[in-house]
């Protein structure tokens, strides 16, 4: 039981999904701090002179029933900022490096074109050096030879 739960968490893929949380958590709180900072005295500003921010009370006197519109702005603008950068820094050149190097491999020939094929090669006359195999694989023999 051990085992299987140490080779668990020697994978590759858990490994490297514990560093994505870690990083994410640490560009989450640099992101937070900008809006914060920066965005939120931003959107106050286009609020009238409210000291709550950008946003209206629904009963005026209770500070607990303000709407915080600009609360709202800001965590669509996080938002908008951590996608971008994933996307950015890692979705965009991981899609890429694949594209680039990556081998592209056949697509297995399903039933239907293995029986096109036949029909084909039938109806140019060589029914010689077609083989097909116990497990339903075609391909072209030197004429003459035996499998």
């Amino acid at each position: 039981m051990l085992k299987g739960f140490k080779d668990f968490l020697l994978r590759g893929n858990v490994v490297d999904l514990a560093v994505a949380v870690v990083i994410g958590a640490a560009f989450t709180a640099i992101v937070t701090a900008f809006t914060t900072n920066i965005v939120n005295p931003l959107i106050s500003s286009i609020g009238a002179s409210n000291e709550l921010g950008w946003g209206f009370l629904i009963r005026s006197g209770n500070d607990a029933t303000f709407v915080n519109i600009g609360a709202v702005i800001t965590a669509v603008i996080n938002f908008v900022i951590i996608a971008a950068v994933v996307y950015f820094v890692l979705i965009l050149p991981v899609n890429t490096a694949k594209n680039r190097f990556a081998t592209k491999k056949e697509k297995a020939l399903s039933d239907q074109d293995i029986l096109i094929q036949i029909r084909d090669l039938l109806a140019e006359g060589r029914s010689d050096g077609v083989k097909t195999t116990s497990d339903g694989i075609t391909g072209n023999t030197t004429p003459g030879t035996t499998t």
